[in-house]
C-alpha cells in the first residue's frame, strides 16, 4: 500500500517572503546622484536697463574645446591656473583696465562700506563633445577660485576661516564676493559637428 503525499504547509511562506523583502529594503542602500548646487538669482520685477548689458571687461570668458583643452579668454590654460586667473580678474587690486571693473561703493554689514566691490563674471562655455569629467574640472576651478577668495577675505578680517563665521558673518562675505558664474548652453566652441 502506497503512502498518500503529505502537502507542505505554504500558510507561513507569504510571511517569510513579506519579511525577506523588508529585509533588504532596509538594509540596501540607494545612491542618489548629486549634481552641482548653484542658487539663482531671484526675478526681478522690473529688470534694469542699465544692467541689460555686462560690458566685455566684465566678463572672464572660460571655454572648453571638443577635444577638452581649456581656454581663458582665447588663450589656452593649464586647467590648475584657472583659479589663480579667476581671483585676480575678481580682485583686480590694481585697477587693471584689462580686469573687471568695481561698483559704486556699497553698505556691507561688517565691512562698512566697501568700494573694490567687483562686477566681474565669469562666463563658463563648453562643447557639445567635452567631456563630463574636464567641465566638473574646471568647474571645481571655478567654485575653487570663490571659495578661496571668500576664505582670504574671512581669515583677514575675522581671523577665522569662512566655513566657521556665523550665518550673518557668511552671508556679509557672500556679498563681498557673490559667485558669479554664468554657463552658457553647450554648443560648438572648438570645431567638430
Amino acid at each position: 500500500m502506497a503512502r498518500p503525499i503529505q502537502e507542505i504547509n505554504a500558510g507561513s511562506m507569504a510571511d517569510i517572503a513579506f519579511l525577506l523583502l523588508i529585509f533588504f529594503l532596509v538594509t540596501t542602500t540607494m545612491d542618489v546622484d548629486s549634481g552641482i548646487t548653484r542658487k539663482l538669482p531671484p526675478i526681478q520685477e522690473k529688470p534694469d536697463k542699465q544692467d541689460d548689458k555686462i560690458k566685455e571687461r566684465n566678463v572672464y570668458v572660460v571655454s572648453i574645446n571638443l577635444h577638452n583643452q581649456v581656454a581663458v579668454e582665447g588663450d589656452l590654460m593649464p586647467v590648475n591656473q584657472i583659479c589663480d586667473g579667476v581671483k585676480e580678474f575678481i580682485k583686480n587690486p590694481h585697477n587693471n583696465q584689462n580686469l573687471s571693473e568695481r561698483k559704486d561703493p556699497t553698505e556691507i554689514p561688517f565691512f562698512g562700506t566697501v568700494d573694490q566691490l567687483s562686477k566681474g563674471v565669469v562666463s563658463l562655455q563648453n562643447d557639445k563633445g567635452t567631456s563630463y569629467s574636464k567641465y566638473i574640472e574646471v568647474q571645481n576651478e571655478l567654485v575653487k577660485a570663490f571659495n578661496e577668495l571668500r576664505d582670504e577675505l574671512s581669515m583677514n578680517t575675522f581671523g577665522i576661516p569662512y566655513k566657521e563665521l556665523d550665518e550673518d558673518r557668511q552671508k556679509a562675505v557672500k556679498k563681498y564676493y557673490p559667485m558669479t558664474i554664468s554657463e552658457a548652453e553647450p554648443r560648438n566652441v572648438g570645431g567638430g559637428k
